[in-house]
C-alpha cells in the first residue's frame, strides 16, 4: 500500500478553526489520505470526527520546556528541532488515527478475466468425520498464509481433533481449502450428473475416485489470477493439502476409545508442465472419506452451495465466518460467542487479540459487507456476540442459468 503525505495545519491554526471548519478540515484530510493509499472514500461520522480532533490537538513531549529556551541562535534551534518532532509526531498520531477510522475492503478485486468463470455451482463440505462432529463445526486449515508447522488442536462433543501437517510444507492454509473446494464440487457435480443419467434409464459410470483438473481451470475456479507465481502456488498448495492429517479422538468418560486419520486430498501427480516448467495438468485422488460421504450417501451428500465471492474474501477470519454462517444454513440468524469463534478458528493469537480482528473485521463490513450475510456485534451475558443475519435467503440458491460443465480433457 503506497505511503500517503500527511501536509498537516499548525495545531495552533487548527485550535482557531469553529467547530464546523474542523470537521470540514478533517473530512477533506481523511478523503485525500485514501486517495493516496489506494482506499476507498469514507464518511465520518459523529464521533469518528471527535477521535479526530481529540488526536489532531493532543500535545506531545516535544511542547515540554521549548518555550522556556533562551532567546539565541541555540534556543531557535533548539525550538525549531522541537517543532519539527511535534510535527512528526502529529503525523504519526494522525496516520494512526485515520487508519483506525478506515475500514478495508472484504472482498479482493477478482481477476481481470473474472467473467470468463465457466463452472460448476461452488460447494463447501459438511461432511461427519464423527457422529456428532462435522467438518464445518471447526477449521481444518491455518488461518495465515504465512507457513505453521505445529499442529491445532480442537475439543469438542467428547472428541479430541487434531489438524497437523508436515514440517517439511506445513499445514494447509484457509486459501489452499479452495482446491479441496473444487475437488468437492467437481464431485458433487460428477454425481448430480450420474444420478440423472440414472433417472432416464441409463446406466451411466459410477463418478471416479479421481479427478484430472486443468491447473487454469483450478484457479479460475478459485477467482485467482494467472500468473507464473500462481501456478507455482498451486502445486505447494498440494504439497500442503496433501500433508495436512485431521486426526479424530473419540472419548467415553475420560478414557480413549476410538481413533481415525484422514487427508484432506489422498494424494496428486503432475500429469504435465507448460515450456516455463509450471503445472498444467494435475490428477488428484479424492480421500475415500470425502468420496464416501458424497457419492454413497443414499442421495444427500453433506454439501452446501456457497456464493462465489466467497474466494474473493481476502482474510482468513472472514472466511472462517463465512463458513460458520453457512453452516446456519435455514436459519435466519446464527450466534457465537468471541470466545467460541476463536476456539473453532484455529488461530494462533490470544484472545484479546483475537477479539480485537474480530471487532476490526465487523467494522468493516458495515461498509463492505460480506456475501450473503449482515454482521454486527452485541454483548451477551458473560461474552460478545457475533451474529450472522441471512440477507437474503434467494442468495444461497444455485442460479438455474450457471454453466455446471467442467472442461477435464
Amino acid at each position: 500500500m503506497k505511503q500517503a503525505r500527511l501536509n498537516l495545519l499548525p495545531r495552533e491554526d487548527f485550535a482557531a478553526l469553529s467547530m464546523t471548519a474542523k470537521n470540514e478540515y478533517l473530512v477533506g484530510l481523511v478523503g485525500r489520505y485514501c486517495e493516496q493509499t489506494g482506499r476507498t472514500a469514507v464518511v465520518l461520522d459523529k464521533d469518528a470526527l471527535s477521535r479526530l480532533r481529540r488526536f489532531y490537538s493532543r500535545r506531545s513531549l516535544a511542547d515540554l520546556g521549548v518555550k522556556q529556551l533562551p532567546d539565541n541562535d541555540l534556543g531557535a534551534a533548539l525550538r525549531a528541532l522541537g517543532d519539527a518532532i511535534k510535527n512528526d509526531d502529529r503525523k504519526l498520531d494522525m496516520r494512526g488515527a485515520i487508519e483506525s477510522e478506515i475500514r478495508d475492503p472484504v472482498l479482493r478485486s477478482p481477476p481481470a478475466d473474472d467473467s470468463q468463470m465457466a463452472f460448476f455451482v461452488p460447494t463447501i463440505y459438511d461432511a461427519p468425520i464423527k457422529d456428532d462432529v462435522n467438518l464445518m463445526d471447526v477449521s481444518p486449515f491455518s488461518l495465515s498464509k504465512n507457513r505453521r508447522t505445529n499442529t491445532i488442536r480442537y475439543e469438542i462433543n467428547n472428541s479430541i481433533i487434531t489438524v497437523a501437517g508436515t514440517t517439511e510444507y506445513g499445514l494447509a492454509t484457509v486459501f489452499d481449502y479452495d482446491i479441496f473446494l473444487h475437488m468437492v464440487s467437481h464431485l458433487a457435480e460428477e454425481y448430480r450428473r450420474y444420478k440423472s443419467d440414472e433417472a432416464k434409464g441409463k446406466k451411466p459410470t459410477i463418478p471416479a475416485r479421481s479427478y484430472r483438473p486443468n491447473a487454469a481451470h483450478i484457479l479460475k475456479f478459485c477467482r485467482r489470477s494467472d500468473g507464473g507465481r500462481q501456478y507455482k502456488d498451486l502445486e505447494a498448495a498440494l504439497d500442503r493439502l496433501k500433508g495436512t492429517q485431521i486426526k479424530i479422538v473419540n472419548l467415553s468418560g475420560g478414557k480413549r476409545r476410538e481413533a481415525m486419520g484422514v487427508s484432506l486430498i489422498h494424494d496428486y501427480k503432475v500429469v504435465s508442465t507448460t515450456t516455463t516448467g509450471h503445472v498444467d495438468e494435475v490428477e488428484i485422488e479424492i480421500p475415500t472419506w470425502v468420496y464416501d460421504n458424497v457419492v454413497k450417501e443414499k442421495g444427500h451428500p453433506h454439501i452446501l452451495t456457497i456464493n462465489p465471492d466467497y474466494f474473493l474474501i481476502s482474510q482468513g477470519i472472514g472466511r472462517v465466518i463465512y463458513r460458520l454462517a453457512r453452516k446456519a444454513a435455514g436459519k435466519d440468524k446464527a450466534r457465537y460467542s468471541i470466545s467460541e469463534l476463536h476456539s473453532r478458528s484455529g488461530s494462533t493469537q490470544a484472545l484479546p487479540q483475537f477479539r480485537q480482528m474480530v471487532k476490526q473485521f465487523v467494522k468493516n463490513t458495515e461498509a463492505f459487507p460480506l456475501p450473503d450475510y449482515d454482521l454486527e456485534l452485541a454483548e451477551g451475558q458473560r461474552d460478545t456476540l457475533l451474529v450472522m443475519t441471512l440477507r437474503d435467503p434467494a442468495s444461497l440458491a444455485p442460479k438455474a442459468s450457471q454453466p455446471v460443465a467442467l472442461p477435464l480433457d
